[in-house]
């Protein structure tokens, strides 16, 4: 092929990529309008409403998946800035956080395990598959993460993605009502528990609670990420071979 056929393809790529993300940045513009119009409702968490008019999108016109990627991959790329930036808020609020250390610590051992856990024994008793198991278990840490694990201890990457973002938006969704049933008030707690079990959805809709909450939800996502990306791979080489 030439050099200007070789141009060609790649400024075609490009195109659709930025085309790619311009739709996904417009969805969500709207659903976060539209949240914002209902109130602040966790009910129309914006992940949510923007996924659902791009699914019928690409749906609807035929479209592969891969192609949406294109986009989509430099958005998850910028996942990692976004994380590093929650070092802002942990500086504001560490004279907060400082005193709830060892409770924090007791937490993040407790809640990682029994994400990875429910995960496994959830899939094995509705009878799936091993790789898919593999691509469950970790579900409740964000994206690139998510997708490097499961990439390592033999699952799919593109399904482990697809499991976060169903995990996430299932939190931000419901978490507030769990927490508003089980009584539990503190800000720290809940925002905490949102970080690990729902990781940067779950931290997004903790911001919208309460600044605290959302500082605890964005240290508990970053350590819930490292603590599963270096002892999940290890666990499961050692107990599934």
């Amino acid at each position: 092929m030439s050099d200007i056929g070789i141009k060609l393809i790649y400024w075609d790529r490009v195109l659709e990529a930025g085309f790619w993300i311009l739709v996904t940045l417009f969805f969500y513009y709207l659903a976060l309008r539209i949240q914002r119009a209902l109130g602040g409702t966790p009910l129309a968490n914006p992940v949510l409403l923007a996924s659902a008019p791009i699914i019928g999108l690409l749906w609807g016109a035929d479209i592969w998946v891969g192609d949406y990627q294109q986009g989509g991959q430099a958005l998850i790329w910028l996942l990692g800035p976004a994380t590093v930036g929650l070092a802002v808020p942990l500086y504001r609020n560490f004279a907060r956080v400082r005193p709830a250390l060892l409770p924090m610590a007791a937490s993040l051992v407790a809640g990682s395990a029994v994400a990875v856990l429910s995960a496994v024994l959830i899939g094995d008793a509705m009878g799936a598959s091993v790789e898919t198991i593999r691509s469950l278990a970790p579900k409740s840490v964000t994206t690139p993460i998510a997708m490097g694990i499961a990439d390592a201890i033999g699952g799919f990457p593109s399904l482990a993605a697809a499991f976060v973002i169903i995990t996430g938006i299932i939190g931000a969704v419901f978490g507030a009502f769990v927490f508003n049933a089980m009584g539990i008030r503190d800000a720290r707690a809940r925002g905490f528990a949102m970080g690990i079990a729902a990781h940067g959805i779950g931290t997004a809709r903790a911001f919208q609670e309460d600044e605290v909450a959302g500082t605890f939800s964005g240290v508990a996502m970053a350590l819930n990420g490292i603590v599963t990306a270096l002892v999940l791979p290890l666990l499961w080489l050692a107990f599934a071979g």
